[in-house]
């Protein structure tokens, strides 16, 4: 039995499915490992897979590979003292198992299976995996260590469990997604159980963009007296090592490197720009183009794609219509040149007239309406499908959670897009990013310091200039009010009354109510987004689209 433990977390960026790409990453890390002398390394929840493998769980030669790659990756630790911690798949009796393997000298010397299996929210794991035994401590060179894996530290028996059979370190893999608060309440999560079993934890994340969600890192690890000893970047990949002494007290961490985490305000831009260059580079993607309208939210979204793919790979397009002011015209420019963006003007008046000259037998004398409105949209979209076809661009889409709450976009229209990165993002969260961003500099971004949206953007009224001296609030409540609605009815799940109680007008509310309700067909033909805050519009909230429930606590 050692008194001496070098610990190794490698808090790295897996691609889902790319199984040769996630094992040469082990290598890598296991190779890091064995050069600096790490006693054990230790990868991130279902790593070989990349997490959450979805689906692809139902396909058998999948699994098949999924688990000869990780017998490869076991294999790779003989003729060395670096123990590896495996999290991986694992199949055994016919069950599938979101497992650990513990790997010293090419075999695999213990397993371990993950027992509580979160379904709830964007989780869904029950639906593919067997639930494992409480399970017993693993001796690692000599000391008994515990391994539960990401949803067991939120249960309580468990770690207790592994605490009163001896283990004298807990080890955590994870594949935790970012939202709001998220680190801190992962803090307070391992704050609890440390000092209920009076043992310290050491909690590694994964890092990098997935889909719709994001996984921030942010490793760290915990002793008993509520003492961090050890925060690994956040947002970024990091190495981290650290080295642990048995004293008459347990394990304490003798050099764990602290790093400061990321404000409230700059952890969401971080998190946008994540899962933005992640989304593109991971689909093959080398640079974007977006529609920018001189309005906030399509600036927000060519600072956020400068930031995460830098400006050479940032196309912006300004598509004029009749109804499009002179000041939104030079805002856009004016935003393009801060960025340092290719920039093109391309009118759409043209196409439009001549839509409306052949539309006009069939829609007679009717009043101008909606209808002529979304052709000026639906236009915009479709030539920045096709700059994007014909350049090889992703189309990035522009709405933001407040307008795509109520369904203030149009479908086939700027909602065409292959990613959203202001899909989590109500309107007045988008004005103080903007704000944020022009004073700051966020780490591990590639776009310019100083503003880079200008003042007049973030000052003026927004309007979607699809008539005559249109505001958004012409058919709309302020965005604060809107906002704070939308908040208690998609994030709180209130009730109606309750909103009411709030001071909000009833039949504001019931009319919120109703435009959420009527526009879930739009979002589920919406472009995915990152997910910033615990409810988003996406994997986590499952709404029918065809919808008789009446919220009847408001008359």
């Amino acid at each position: 039995m050692t008194d001496q433990l070098r610990i190794a977390l490698a808090q790295l960026n897996p691609k889902v499915g790319d199984l040769p790409g996630n094992l040469e990453l082990g290598r890598a890390a296991l190779h890091q490992a064995q050069d600096v002398g790490a006693d054990i390394l230790m990868l991130s929840e279902l790593f070989i897979t990349g997490y959450f493998p979805d689906d692809l769980l139902f396909k058998p030669q999948f699994l098949a590979d999924a688990i000869q790659a990780a017998r490869d990756l076991v294999a790779e630790t003989a003729g060395s003292s670096t123990v590896l911690i495996l999290p991986t798949i694992w199949a055994e009796q016919g069950r599938l198992y979101n497992a650990v393997l513990v790997a010293e000298n090419g075999q695999v010397i213990a397993t371990r299976y993950k027992r509580e299996l979160p379904n709830a929210d964007v989780f869904y794991e029950k639906r593919y995996f067997t639930p494992g035994p409480l399970a017993m401590p693993v001796e690692i060179k000599g000391v008994p260590v515990g391994i539960p894996i990401c949803e067991d530290i939120w249960h309580s028996a468990v770690c207790e469990h592994l605490a009163m059979r001896g283990a004298e370190i807990m080890l955590c893999p994870n594949g935790s997604p970012y939202w709001t608060d998220k680190q801190h309440v992962r803090k307070d999560l391992v704050r609890a159980r440390v000092a209920e079993d009076g043992v310290p934890m050491i909690y590694l994340n994964q890092v990098g963009g997935q889909d719709e969600l994001v996984f921030d890192g942010a490793s760290f690890a915990m002793e008993p007296g509520d003492r961090l000893v050890l925060q690994g970047k956040s947002f970024e990949t990091d190495f981290i090592v650290s080295d642990w002494t048995r004293g008459p007290d347990g394990w304490t961490c003798t050099n764990g490197r602290i790093d400061d985490l990321p404000s409230v305000e700059e952890a969401p831009w971080r998190a946008a720009v994540l899962g933005l260059r992640d989304y593109v580079h991971k689909n093959g993607f080398k640079h974007v183009v977006l529609g920018l309208s001189g309005g906030i939210d399509s600036a927000v979204v060519a600072a956020l794609a400068v930031d995460a793919l830098g400006a050479d790979k940032v196309h912006c397009i300004m598509l004029p219509y009749r109804y499009t002011s002179p000041e939104s015209l030079r805002d856009a420019e004016d935003c393009a040149k801060l960025l340092g963006v290719r920039y093109d003007v391309v009118a759409i008046g043209g196409p439009v007239d001549q839509a409306l000259h052949e539309l006009a037998p069939i829609f007679g004398d009717r009043p101008l309406d909606l209808a002529e409105e979304n052709i000026q949209s639906r236009m915009r979209g479709t030539i920045l499908m096709a700059v994007s076809n014909k350049l090889g661009s992703m189309l990035l889409t522009t709405g933001n959670k407040s307008e795509m709450g109520v369904g203030y976009a149009t479908i086939y229209g700027d909602m065409n897009g292959g990613y959203n990165p202001l899909k989590d993002m109500f309107k007045m969260s988008v004005y103080a990013l903007a704000d944020w961003r022009n004073k700051h500099m966020p780490g591990d971004c590639l776009g310019p310091a100083g503003p880079v949206i200008p003042q007049a953007i973030i000052d003026k009224s927004p309007s979607a200039e699809l008539r005559p001296d249109q505001k958004d609030q012409d058919s709309l409540p302020p965005y604060p009010v809107l906002d704070d609605i939308l908040t208690c009815m998609v994030e709180e799940e209130m009730a109606l009354g309750d909103i009411v109680a709030r001071g909000h007008e009833p039949a504001l509310v019931k009319r919120i109510e109703r435009l959420v309700n009527i526009a879930e067909y739009k979002r589920r033909q919406s472009a995915p987004g990152p997910k910033l805050t615990p409810r988003a519009f996406g994997l986590g909230r499952r709404y029918p689209i065809t919808n008789g429930y009446k919220d009847v606590t408001v008359g």
